[in-house]
């Protein structure tokens, strides 16, 4: 008899725990898991097969065992309607050895059956059991692979808005105030001189008009 998945039993078990708690990569061993479990169906498909032959072997033996048996009854048979007594004498006695071996062949053979359905039965439940583990391996690769993730997204959060972060946006900010005063000092400049430069030109223009003024009304004899 073989034991099931002798290798890796525990997979659902403590050893999950233990495997996450060591930090080792959960992905990684569950593969390893898997692969263990699938040398242990090979394993057991080879021990079914053999226990299989040993049956069908048997099996074999026995029939042949038994119909030697048969055929030496028949034989003697004939012997005795032929008047040969001494004949059907030695073919009972080589029936009766057949018989036994065929008795003997029998119980070998049908333990030998009852052991390959057996065999055949727990490779079954293993087979059942694997693909089960491989659903719930499928399953906690995703949810390793998932919590992962989240793992790098709340350390990439966690840096955002941090420390040396924060003033450094602080700084960025006081310089950028800076440069809007500088940019709002510079208007105010610029719109003063602007001023004193129009009042200016407007002086000019009014003493201009006044003297062109001036000269049309010695024209028309008007001062």
């Amino acid at each position: 008899m073989f034991q099931l998945f002798k290798r890796v039993k525990t997979v659902v078990g403590s050893e999950l725990n233990a495997m996450l708690d060591k930090a080792e990569d959960p992905v990684k061993m569950l593969d390893q898991f898997m692969r263990e479990m699938e040398a242990d169906i090979r394993d057991a498909e080879a021990a079914v097969a053999k226990q299989i032959a040993n049956e069908k072997m048997l099996q074999r033996k026995y029939e042949e065992a038994d119909k030697m048996a048969e055929k030496r009854q028949q034989q003697a048979v004939k012997a005795l309607e032929a008047g040969n007594d001494d004949l059907a004498r030695r073919a009972l006695e080589d029936k009766k050895t057949h018989s036994a071996q065929a008795d003997t062949m029998r119980e070998s053979y049908e333990r030998a059956k009852g052991d390959a359905d057996s065999l055949r039965k727990k490779l079954d439940e293993m087979k059942n059991e694997y693909n089960q583990m491989k659903l719930k391996k499928d399953s906690l690769k995703a949810r390793a692979e998932s919590a992962k993730t989240r793992t790098k997204m709340n350390r990439a959060m966690s840096s955002i808005g941090g420390d040396e972060s924060r003033k450094g946006f602080d700084r960025m900010e006081e310089k950028v105030l800076q440069f809007e005063a500088e940019a709002e000092t510079s208007e105010d400049m610029k719109s003063s001189n602007r001023s004193l430069d129009d009042e200016l030109d407007a002086l000019d223009k009014s003493n201009g008009v006044d003297d062109e003024l001036a000269a049309l009304k010695k024209q028309l004899g008007k001062e």
